[in-house]
């Protein structure tokens, strides 16, 4: 999905990292991630032109799930291990949204530490998070060879 910005999530996320290095965007992701205070350009840049609604305090605004999900979405392209504990926190979220991206994170990169919060999402009510629980298991059991 190409944004009104011309950039796919992954572009934007990756344009990230190359301006402020990998680590720093997961930084800024945790940071986020523990409630603490927004920079609203590193949001902008993650989200695009929503990131300008939930700015201005619609769709739930800064304190909403919309932010959580997006800086989960950016720790799949900008992965660092300084984000594990509150990817597995993630997964315990009220908002099936971020459980969700939660799980989708630790399937693709393979979190280990995750795997018995990830566990109790197959019995999640949402489907959407139950799917990907269950692919994020899948990755987390799988042999290498």
């Amino acid at each position: 999905m190409v944004s009104q910005w011309g950039m796919t999530p992954r572009q934007s996320i990756e344009g990230e990292c190359a301006r402020r290095g990998t680590r720093d965007v997961a930084a800024k992701c945790v940071s986020i991630l523990k409630g603490e205070v927004i920079d609203e350009e590193f949001l902008l840049a993650l989200a695009g032109p929503a990131a300008a609604v939930v700015l201005r305090g619609d769709a739930g605004g800064v304190t909403g799930y919309w932010p959580r999900v997006w800086v989960l979405r950016g720790l799949l392209y900008a992965w660092d291990e300084l984000a594990t504990t509150v990817l597995v926190d993630s997964l315990h979220d009220e908002s099936w949204r971020v459980r969700e991206m939660g799980a989708k994170v630790v399937a693709r990169h393979r979190v280990d530490d995750a795997l018995e919060a990830i566990s109790e999402l197959e019995d999640d009510p949402v489907p959407r998070v139950r799917r990907a629980a269950h692919r994020a298991l899948v990755r987390l059991v799988e042999v290498d060879t």
